[in-house]
């Protein structure tokens, strides 16, 4: 089976071309980062926009390089949710445009559900049921994976979502956008133990079923504004800072709080085998020092290749492949939603 994906939830406009949930024919990404470097974030508009005018030819060339035909395609999957309303639209439209034109099935993708799918790319072992704690620029979450279609969101944070911490600690220092790389990149310079940083904690139920009512959610605002005002006091007394020393002060807290309470979910819940996914499972501290904890406490950990953490369509393929063999298939009347994930079983 031969399943055209298309990716559009916030700023990459990506198409790849997947052989049965397993195969990557071809994967595309257009990256805007340099058209919204400039404002320091993404600019939904611009963003929108930049995907009109990428988006068919970047499925002419996924088709092109997949060497299949446009008539070899048995289905269209597509991002549906949760992103940015614009940006998934104009995937949507054009999936819905392209399913109807070859009569050809419509498949909608959750966003949060295709980056877990990442990693059974270089994962042949992985399967379900296991855990997934999935981080981003608008999303950090922790997801029981009981099957590839069903889900159930552990924890979730009140409030920032740990990317978007990265973006604006990285902002504040100076550093420009995305954040996530350059609070990474300058904090190898740096001495992870210069600050103490808070390890900001929630209150709520545990195990709770309302989402954002459990003991094991995240509060990463505390964080982000114990360093912007530790940064602001500084220069208002005309100290000079360390920039390097302060960002890897911070990306140690951040990596902290997210490993261990991925660990402590997995010894509640009786897991052995857990997986990362998403834009910020990139940062080499995460990746590092999780691997070094999952080999201490004896735990399988599953971490997708670099290209696969960002945003593409390969992952949207291969989550489409399972939603399209379990029977959910989606009508013409497929309509974009911003909300966030709160998983279903």
């Amino acid at each position: 089976m031969i399943i055209l994906a298309i990716e559009t939830s916030c700023d990459e406009t990506a198409v790849a071309i997947v052989k049965n949930g397993k195969k990557i024919l071809s994967s595309i990404v257009y990256s805007q980062v340099q058209e919204h470097e400039i404002f320091g974030g993404v600019v939904p508009e611009i963003a929108s926009r930049k995907h009109i005018e990428s988006i068919s030819q970047l499925s002419y060339e996924a088709i092109k390089f997949s060497a299949i035909d446009i008539k070899d395609i048995d289905a269209i999957a597509v991002t549906y949710s949760p992103g940015l309303v614009g940006s998934l639209l104009v995937g949507i439209n054009f999936a819905k445009g392209l399913a109807y034109s070859l009569g050809k099935p419509l498949i909608a993708v959750n966003h949060i559900t295709s980056h877990i799918a990442a990693n059974y790319i270089d994962n042949e072992s992985l399967k379900p049921p296991f855990i997934c704690m999935v981080v981003s620029g608008g999303h950090t979450q922790i997801i029981e994976v009981l099957d590839y279609v069903k889900f159930k969101v552990i924890a979730t944070t009140r409030d920032d979502a740990v990317g978007e911490v990265f973006d604006k600690v990285a902002r504040i220092l100076g550093l420009g956008y995305p954040g996530g790389v350059k609070i990474d990149t300058v904090s190898k310079l740096g001495d992870p133990l210069s600050y103490a940083f808070p390890h900001p904690k929630v209150n709520g139920l545990k195990n709770s079923t309302v989402v954002g009512e459990s003991l094991y959610d995240f509060s990463f605002s505390g964080l982000k504004t114990t360093v912007v005002n530790f940064v602001n006091q500084k220069r208002m007394k005309n100290i000079e800072i360390d920039i390097n020393n302060i960002a890897a002060s911070f990306q140690k807290t951040a990596v902290d709080i997210l490993c261990n309470r991925l660990i402590e979910v997995a010894k509640n819940l009786n897991y052995q085998h857990l997986a990362i996914a998403g834009g910020v499972s990139a940062n080499s501290l995460l990746r590092d020092t999780l691997t070094q904890m999952c080999e201490k406490e004896n735990f399988n950990l599953h971490i997708p290749q670099l290209k696969w953490c960002g945003d593409n369509a390969a992952m949207v393929g291969i989550q489409g492949y399972y939603e399209y063999i379990c029977g959910n298939i989606s009508s013409l009347t497929l309509n974009a939603e911003a909300k966030n994930f709160t998983g279903n079983i």
